[in-house]
């Protein structure tokens, strides 16, 4: 079993387990369920490229990164940097997160685009990602089915919520929705771990008309986003560049600056 298998096995039992604990009515009480969601401003042309900021402790890939991370502190210097978004990991066991580091934010930075990054497999979690006060889910094609994604999209179009739809090769594009606005390219393989930002540009020429690209992960030069935004890109989500530094907020508003020059 690869480790993608393992984390969505994992997450199966997960939300069995939260579903028993916390019941779709209960979410409904929470004040930012069914909010008005906050959207992504695109940058424009000649402007500093949309930069999607990653809250993240640890991965699979890296082990630990930043296991004493406080949320708030680092969104707040997130958005103090400038970011189009900040995306947050909630998943537990593999990568150190949880919902309430989303609510924390949610509650400190009520104009910030936040991000629920995880492995979302049921309709629940979207349900979730509204009451936790996402903005935006992400949807991997590599772990759902066309009919689920679907499906997911609908639900979550219906709840307020944007969808980042995740590719990794050009036949996954096959399972887009027309709901979804925004499409991300994983730079990095989720099964071997292996980046290779290359992924990008042989899949630009391939995105559905009308959708916002977004290239994801192992990106750490202001030259490769440089080119990437030629190409076609949009926004560019990055954890682990920022994360990794003492001061991921700094790291952030430093890379900003160096792609302003």
């Amino acid at each position: 079993m690869n480790i993608l298998d393992a984390i969505v096995e994992q997450k199966r039992v997960e939300v069995l387990k939260r579903k028993r604990t916390s019941p779709l009515s209960n979410l409904g009480s929470f004040e930012s369920y069914r909010r008005r969601t906050n959207e992504i401003s695109l940058s424009e042309p000649g402007e500093t490229p949309g930069i999607i900021a990653e809250f993240k402790r640890k991965s699979p890939s890296r082990g630990l990164i930043h296991p004493h991370a406080v949320p708030v502190e680092v969104a707040t210097a997130y958005e103090a940097a400038g970011v189009s978004a900040m995306s947050i990991l909630t998943d537990q066991k593999f990568f150190g997160g949880s919902l309430m580091d989303l609510k924390q934010v949610r509650e400190a930075c009520p104009r910030l685009v936040l991000l629920r990054k995880d492995f979302i497999i049921d309709p629940y979690q979207l349900h979730e990602a509204s009451a936790y006060g996402a903005d935006m889910v992400l949807l991997i094609a590599a772990i759902l089915d066309r009919r689920e994604i679907e499906d997911l999209a609908l639900e979550a179009v219906s709840l307020g919520l944007n969808v980042l739809f995740e590719v990794h090769h050009k036949k996954e594009l096959e399972k887009y929705h027309p709901e979804i606005r925004y499409v991300g390219v994983n730079n990095r393989d989720l099964k071997t771990f292996k980046v290779d930002t290359h992924r990008s540009l042989e899949l630009i020429g391939e995105m559905p008309p009308g959708v916002i690209p977004v290239s994801e992960s192992g990106l750490s030069d202001p030259e490769e986003i440089r080119k990437l935004r030629t190409a076609g890109y949009s926004l560019f989500l990055m954890g682990e560049n920022f994360m990794k530094q003492k001061d991921p907020g700094l790291a952030c508003q430093r890379f900003i600056n160096n792609i302003k020059q």
